[in-house]
């Protein structure tokens, strides 16, 4: 038996719940993995309070992202007692995820843990920061350099941004954070931006092109934030997209992209290859313990559901690792 966050169908609504369930109901899978820690990500807090269709089939454990120890398996690269950490391929969406004390996926979704880094450490991390790491690796990609100039990160309060700012502040980046949460200014410089401002000079409908500042940018947001990014995106620079919080839509025009020569680089992080995983938890794992500590939160699993509301409403900062055996 086990305890774990389990999310139903009622009348056409979501309701969440704490249960205790049996091994015999976990999917099907090659692995089963006794979870440590998991994570409460915006995804999950979508599929815990039903405010969007995250959850493609019920009843689900939601959590895109967990760490723990193997207990069997058939799958040829793993074997009880590795320690190992998943983030993504629908896990919590279509197949049952992290927010549970055990899981049962397919061995090509596990990463091995990354030395020295413990199941705490990887979830503080997550796919917040695991994604935040491959857009800063997008860019580099690119060509970008520190000595380029400044580089935006939107949304910098949530995982995603805390993460971006340490990583591109560790690399010798200059960054401005970009918040609707201005209180949190000194929070964001002691992470590394040099400059906060107020998200409300991007969210709103801009014109095409506008004054050129940003070298690079790292959006998890989308809409007219990410329109306005892209129009004041320096002669040549580029912008990583990977998120949707202020909105799905993109009313931009193509004038950054045909008269500045801007680059829109996309990031997913749910089915990114299996070399860029590790290639991203390898840099994460060598460089980034001392930021890890700074930007995460830990809660029971009793907790989780409550706080997803919060997360919602924007009252958290940084990231929640979920203790699920609290």
């Amino acid at each position: 038996m086990f305890r774990a966050l389990v999310v139903e169908q009622v009348d056409g609504k979501s309701r969440a719940s704490i249960q205790t369930l049996d091994e015999a109901q976990l999917p099907e899978g090659d692995v089963t993995v006794r979870v440590e820690h998991s994570t409460l990500n915006y995804k999950d807090a979508l599929a815990i309070t039903g405010k969007a269709p995250v959850v493609r089939k019920f009843p689900m454990v939601p959590g895109i992202d967990l760490a723990g120890t193997v207990e069997q398996s058939t799958h040829v690269s793993f074997r009880p007692g590795d320690r190992v950490l998943l983030n993504g391929f629908g896990v919590g969406e279509t197949h049952w995820g992290g927010l549970a004390q055990r899981a049962r996926v397919s061995g090509d979704w596990l990463l091995p843990l990354p030395e020295p880094l413990t199941s705490l450490q990887a979830m503080s991390v997550g796919t917040a920061g695991y994604t935040a790491m491959l857009c800063v690796m997008a860019l580099e990609r690119h060509g970008l350099t520190p000595q380029q100039g400044e580089i935006l990160v939107t949304g910098a309060n949530g995982g995603v941004g805390s993460f971006a700012i340490g990583i591109l502040k560790q690399r010798g980046y200059t960054v401005v954070a970009s918040t609707g949460r201005m209180a949190e200014a000194e929070r964001l410089k002691r992470l590394g931006a040099s400059e906060v401002i107020d998200r409300a000079t991007l969210s709103e409908p801009g014109k095409p092109l506008a004054r050129e500042r940003w070298a690079g940018v790292v959006d998890s947001v989308g809409s007219h934030t990410l329109v306005n990014a892209c129009a004041s995106t320096r002669y040549g620079g580029a912008v990583a997209a990977c998120g949707l919080a202020q909105g799905l839509d993109f009313p931009a025009t193509v004038a950054p992209f045909i008269l500045r020569g801007v680059s829109l680089l996309g990031v997913d992080s749910v089915y990114a290859p299996r070399a860029l995983r590790e290639q991203a938890w390898a840099i994460l794992a060598r460089d980034m313990r001392e930021l890890i500590g700074q930007v995460a939160e830990l809660i029971p699993l009793e907790a989780a559901i409550d706080t997803a509301g919060a997360l919602l409403r924007g009252e958290i900062k940084g990231r929640v690792v979920v203790d699920v055996n609290a």
